[in-house]
């Protein structure tokens, strides 16, 4: 019943885009790298609150997840997971889409702010690939034929 919120996270795992556990998420959010703190349903009330002064530190949402420990573990490849934080913004904006579409008015504000940033990373590497091919063009030679002296 994740609606594929486990299997989301586990690509991100995949991917190298996930901190798990207290002291890399702590990590992850001074240094601003995190997007999005992920905290389990069944966490502690020190975790929680934990958490959510992470999330005010590193300038990121940090999300009660209607997932136990035992199943936000499972998805990153451990036993259990209080918590975890989301370093790549496209992983965070689609995982608050999943939670948004199961409860909009809980999730929906976090969905929107992520997406939006979402959005703008994608432009700005859009546009950097575009300037980079047009660096690339330029110091290409233009075609000429071969000189006519030369047959093979």
């Amino acid at each position: 019943m994740d609606n594929g919120l486990t299997g989301l996270i586990g690509l991100a795992r995949k991917a190298g885009k996930v901190e798990v556990g207290d002291e890399p998420v702590s990590i992850a959010a001074r240094t601003h790298k995190a997007r999005l703190i992920l905290l389990a349903s069944d966490s502690a009330a020190g975790t929680l609150r934990h958490g959510a002064g992470l999330g005010e530190m590193g300038n990121c949402p940090a999300l009660t997840v209607p997932l136990t420990k035992a199943e936000l573990g499972g998805a990153v490849g451990r036993s259990a997971c209080a918590i975890l934080a989301l370093t790549d913004v496209g992983f965070a904006a689609a995982v608050t889409k999943k939670l948004a579409a199961q409860d909009p008015e809980r999730y929906g504000e976090a969905q929107q702010k992520l997406g939006y940033k979402a959005e703008k990373t994608l432009r700005r590497r859009r546009e950097r690939r575009e300037r980079e091919k047009a660096v690339q063009a330029r110091q290409r030679k233009p075609w000429a034929p071969p000189p006519a002296g030369e047959k093979k």
